[in-house]
C-alpha cells in the first residue's frame, strides 16, 4: 500500500494498524496525520510503547498517558483509582485519537490494559472507549521485554482480544525510502522470510571486508561492550572535556520519561576530535537521528560544539528541546539539550529509528529474534556495512510474526482493492464533525499558520509581517489571525519601530484626515515635551489622541504613525 492510501483511510476514522518493513515511512505517515488532525483542531494523543520511540514524535509512552504504569495487569480497584487522578481523566476525556507507535514492543496484556482503562474512564462499552485507535510497528522488529521466560506468542500485542476487537484495518507499507533495490534490501526481505539464501548468507559474511574512510559507529546487542567502547576512546582523546547539562522543566513524572528516553544525556561530556552522532532531526540545519560527525572545536562565543560532517560541512550543535505535549499542544515537560551522544558505539536497541551512512556491528551476542533485522536495516546498502559476524539468532525472525505478517499483508491488499475514494471522503468530513473539528478550510489555514508560527517560535509580530508582504488587507490578516485590525496595526508599528522596512503606501489612501494629524503632530514635537515621547522617539498614541481631542480613534492614529 502506498503511502497516501494509508492517510486517506486514517483520516476516515478507521482504527488502523500501520505497518511495513523498516524504512517504509511509517512514523513519517503517522506525522503527516497527526499535523492533519493539528490543523482541525482535533485532539490526538500521541504515544509509543517506548520513552526512546515517544520522544521521536514528541509524545509520551502509553504506559504514562494512560496511568497503567508497569503493571502486568489491572483491577477494578485500579481503575477507580485512576477515575480520581484529573490528568489522566483530561487526558482520556480530550482524545478523540489515539497513536500508539512500536506496538511490537507493548505486551499484549498492556493493550488490554490500555483498552480495558478507557472504557472505564469514558463510560464506553465500545472498544478502547469509542477512541480512534492507531497502532504502528513491525512484528519482525524487538518483541516486549519482560522478566518471565514468556513465548512470543504469549506477548505479541495482535494475540490480544483486544486486537481483535478493535476491528484494525491493516495498511501495509511496501515502497521502499531507506534502501533502494540493493542486495541488503534482498537481504532483508530474506530475513523477513525466514529463509536466508546462500547467497545472502554470502553476502553478508563478505561485508566483513568493508573500508571506510572514517571508522563507523560500532553497533553491540548489549550496553555492556557500547559503555565499555565509548569510554576508552574519550579517554585516549587529548585536550580538555566540556560538559553540557540538560535542562529540564514541566511535569516531574514527565521530566524524569524524558530524562530516561531521550538518546542525548543527561550530561554531555565531549572533546575536540569526539565520535559523535545527531540524535533529532532538524533538516534545516542539514543533520538528522543518525547524522555521524566529529567535534572539530567549540564555538568561541558560545561554546557549543561544532561537529564536522563526513562530506567536510561543519554543523554548530545548538541545544534542542524534546517535549511531551498534550492533545491540545499545550508543552507538559521538556528535556533541553544539545541533540548528540558519543557514537563509537550504541546498542542495536538504541539503533531503532536510525538511519545510518555507515555502521560496524556485531551480531555474535544477539540474544532476540529480531535485533539482527533491526540492526542491517539501520543502513541503506552493503557498503555502508562492516558486519564482525553473527550467531544463529541473528538472522532469524519469529516464527508467529511471520505468520502474522502473511495475514498482514492479505488484509491490507483486501483494504485497499475495496477502496472506494467517494465514500472515504464522506467518511473523512463525518469523522472531523463528529470529533468536533474545523471543517472550514480558511478556520483550518489559520489553524495550521498558528501551529507553525509555534513550532517555529515565530512572533505575533513576524506572524504579521508575513501575511503583510503576501499583500493581504488590514482586514484579511485580522481575519485569518482571529485578531482586531487596531491589533495589526500595532504591530506593524511595533517593526517599523524596531527597524523593519515594509511597503506602507497601499494603507495611505484608506487614511483620513492625514494632515490634520502632521499639523497635531508637529505641535507635539514644538512645545518639547519629553514625557510624549517613547524611548524610541515616537510619540505617544495617548498624547496624539488627546492633541486631536478624541476626533480619531487609536487604530486611525496607530495608521498614521507608519507615515511618521
Amino acid at each position: 500500500m502506498q503511502q497516501e492510501t494509508a492517510l486517506n483511510l486514517l483520516k476516515s476514522g478507521k482504527n488502523v494498524f500501520l505497518t511495513g518493513s523498516a524504512g517504509t515511512g511509517k512514523t513519517y505517515v503517522l506525522n503527516q496525520y497527526i499535523q492533519y488532525l493539528k490543523e482541525r483542531k482535533i485532539p490526538v494523543a500521541i504515544t509509543a510503547s517506548t520513552g526512546i520511540a515517544a520522544t521521536h514524535m514528541n509524545g509520551q509512552t502509553i504506559h504514562s498517558w494512560c496511568g497503567m504504569g508497569v503493571k502486568d495487569n489491572i483491577h477494578q480497584v485500579d481503575l477507580r483509582k485512576l477515575s480520581e487522578k484529573k490528568y489522566i481523566q483530561k487526558n482520556v476525556q480530550n482524545a478523540k485519537v489515539l497513536i500508539i507507535d512500536e506496538i511490537s514492543m507493548l505486551h499484549k496484556n498492556q493493550l488490554q490494559m490500555v483498552d480495558e482503562i478507557l472504557i472505564h474512564l469514558k463510560s464506553s462499552f465500545e472498544s478502547f472507549g469509542g477512541l480512534q485507535v492507531v497502532l504502528s510497528g513491525d512484528f519482525f522488529q524487538l518483541p516486549p521485554v519482560t522478566k518471565n521466560e514468556e513465548l512470543n506468542r504469549d506477548k505479541f500485542a495482535f494475540m490480544s482480544k483486544s486486537w481483535v476487537d478493535a476491528n484494525l484495518t491493516v495498511c501495509y507499507l511496501t515502497e521502499q525510502f531507506r534502501q533502494t533495490d540493493n542486495e541488503l534490501n534482498d537481504v532483508l526481505n530474506q530475513i523477513r522470510k525466514n529463509d536466508v539464501s546462500p547467497e545472502g548468507m554470502s553476502i553478508l559474511d563478505e561485508a566483513v571486508y568493508n573500508k571506510f574512510k572514517e571508522e563507523p559507529t560500532r553497533l553491540y546487542s548489549h550496553n555492556f561492550d557500547v559503555d565499555r567502547v565509548n569510554l576508552q576512546e574519550i579517554e585516549i582523546l587529548a585536550g580538555e572535556e566540556e560538559i553540557f547539562v540538560a535542562k529540564t522543566k514541566g511535569n516531574q513524572g514527565l521530566q524524569e520519561m524524558l530524562t530516561k528516553s531521550v538518546l542525548a544525556p543527561d550530561n554531555l561530556i565531549l572533546k575536540e576530535n569526539a565520535r559523535v552522532m545527531f540524535v533529532k532531526n532538524n533538516y534545516e540545519k542539514g543533520y538528522m537521528n543518525g547524522t555521524l560527525g566529529t567535534v572539530s572545536a567549540f564555538d568561541p562565543d558560545t561554546g557549543y560544539p561544532i561537529i564536522k560532517l563526513s562530506s567536510g560541512k561543519e554543523i554548530t550543535a545548538e541545544p534542542e528541546a524534546w517535549s511531551v505535549e498534550d492533545e491540545s499542544g499545550k508543552t507538559l515537560a521538556s528535556f533541553t539539550q544539545i541533540p548528540l551522544r558519543l557514537a563509537w558505539a550504541i546498542t542495536v536497541h538504541k539503533s531503532q529509528g536510525m538511519t545510518l551512512e555507515a555502521a560496524e556491528v556485531d551480531l555474535t551476542k544477539t540474544f532476540e529474534t529480531g535485533q539482527g533485522y533491526v540492526a542491517l536495516s539501520r543502513l541503506k546498502d552493503l557498503n555502508g556495512l562492516r558486519l564482525l559476524g553473527y550467531n544463529e539468532i541473528a538472522l532469524q525472525v519469529d516464527g508467529l510474526a511471520l505468520k502474522a505478517d502473511k495475514r498482514f499483508q492479505e488484509l491490507s491488499a483486501h483494504a485497499e482493492n475495496g477502496l472506494d475514494i467517494s465514500k472515504i471522503k464522506k467518511d473523512q468530513i463525518n469523522f472531523i464533525k463528529h470529533c468536533g473539528g474545523l471543517t472550514d478550510p480558511k478556520d483550518i489555514k489559520k489553524q495550521s499558520r498558528a501551529a507553525s508560527a509555534k513550532k517555529n517560535k515565530i512572533s505575533t509580530q513576524e506572524q504579521t509581517r508575513v501575511l503583510f508582504e503576501e499583500g493581504k488587507s488590514l482586514k484579511a490578516i485580522a481575519d485569518e489571525r482571529g485578531l482586531t485590525t487596531g491589533t495589526i496595526i500595532s504591530h506593524l508599528v511595533s517593526l517599523k519601530s524596531e527597524g523593519v522596512t515594509l511597503e506602507y503606501s497601499r494603507l495611505k489612501p484608506a487614511l483620513v484626515g492625514l494632515e490634520e494629524m502632521e499639523v497635531a503632530l508637529l505641535e507635539i514635537k514644538t512645545r518639547d515635551n519629553e514625557s510624549d515621547f517613547l524611548e524610541n522617539g515616537t510619540v505617544r498614541s495617548k498624547v496624539l489622541f488627546d492633541q486631536l481631542k478624541g476626533k480619531y480613534s487609536y487604530e486611525k492614529i496607530n495608521l498614521f504613525k507608519l507615515f511618521q
